[in-house]
């Protein structure tokens, strides 16, 4: 049987690796420590940001995008990321093409072939030469002007092949979201030519520093590589990550050895994390965090929503959500179960830094179990 490390020791660990006990010094180091961080739902990737840069707001994240040190696209998992943008390319060059081929049944169905792809490429490049930028809306209408349909989700897919593609990406802010860019033109500088041993080391190093300690089966499900290429990645990584236990692997400079019986120190932090916040969703295991009883409780009726979280000692006890509304924002808090009560004040200093991060005025704090 493999030694592994008591659940309390890869907690503690972990939040080292998060940035969650110390905190990291700006919005870029967090996105890089991460290496990349769901973002379909951007408010919420902001406060997966903003819960480990201390006294940062939402504007610095907006910053960050718009000096291009940062972006949001498709790496991985057919699913938007933020990410460091001298990134983005070598990993589309891995996981772009599985992506499309993956996607080629409904490419099908939608009847969507090279050809249209090639004529709204086209469409897509003229709207967005010389620096311009288009809302989805405002391309799509492109699209259907020259008769490409974009009815019936072939619109979104055409983007999201685009982006698969390295062509377009999301660019400058607006309102709660963003414009769509030329990749070429919004980053022009940071194409870089990597083999695909070494970009895949490179994932990998950039996935266990931001969340180790993490097997390598945990790497694949985060990456949506194959279980063999994920094998290449550590194997390529060589002395930059090293055991934590038998089955676990941490940044060579962690700090942490690969000694299951050393002391752990206490970990007595509280935290509300964000939805989708990678300190859950970043592991095929997440026992160690959450007890796989309540996981439901996180991504209600496994449809891929997951919810704000809270966090107590590294351990997941429960849910939160804010009540809609002008003047102070309430906030309701929900336990497990009666084993894990949750007591408002002890969530006040969390849910404070989070509404500084917005610039709203906390106001009640309400739990339920």
């Amino acid at each position: 049987m493999p030694k592994l490390a008591s659940d309390a020791r890869v907690r503690a660990a972990r939040l080292d690796a998060h940035g969650l006990r110390s905190g990291l010094p700006s919005v870029t180091a967090a996105v890089t420590r991460l290496g990349a961080m769901q973002a379909q739902d951007l408010t919420a990737a902001k406060w997966v940001i903003g819960a480990r840069v201390p006294g940062s707001v939402a504007a610095d994240v907006d910053a960050a995008i718009t000096s291009r040190e940062i972006v949001r696209s498709w790496p991985m998992r057919g699913t938007l990321h933020l990410l460091p943008t001298v990134s983005l390319r070598p990993i589309l060059s891995i996981t772009g093409p599985r992506e499309l081929q993956r996607a080629a049944t409904r490419h099908r169905q939608l009847e969507l072939d090279d050809a249209v792809y090639r004529s709204a490429r086209a469409v897509a490049e003229t709207e967005l030469a010389g620096g311009a930028s288009r809302s989805r809306d405002e391309l799509q209408a492109a699209w259907n002007a020259a008769g490409i349909e974009t009815t019936g989700q072939r619109g979104y897919h055409l983007i999201w092949w685009l982006a698969n593609d390295a062509v377009v990406c999301w660019g400058p802010t607006e309102a709660r979201g963003q414009r769509l860019v030329l990749l070429d033109e919004w980053a022009p500088g940071t194409a870089r030519h990597t083999d695909r041993d070494e970009t895949l080391a490179a994932m990998f190093v950039a996935y266990i520093t931001g969340h180790g300690p993490a097997t390598v089966r945990d790497f694949a499900l985060w990456s949506g590589l194959t279980l063999s290429d994920a094998r290449v990645g550590l194997l390529a990584a060589g002395d930059a990550v090293t055991p934590f236990d038998d089955e676990r692997f941490v940044a060579a400079d962690s700090g942490w050895p690969a000694d299951t019986d050393s002391d752990t120190p206490r970990v007595r932090s509280r935290l509300a994390l964000a939805a989708f916040d990678e300190y859950f969703l970043g592991y095929a295991d997440r026992t160690a965090v959450c007890n796989p009883v309540h996981a439901t409780s996180v991504v209600p009726g496994a449809n891929g929503v997951f919810q704000p979280i809270l966090v107590s000692s590294g351990r997941v006890v429960g849910t939160w959500k804010r009540t809609p509304g002008r003047g102070p924002q309430s906030v309701a808090l929900a336990g497990f179960d009666a084993t894990s009560a949750i007591e408002p004040s002890a969530y006040r200093r969390a849910l404070g830094e989070w509404a500084r991060f917005w610039g709203l005025e906390l106001g009640e704090i309400t739990a339920r179990t």
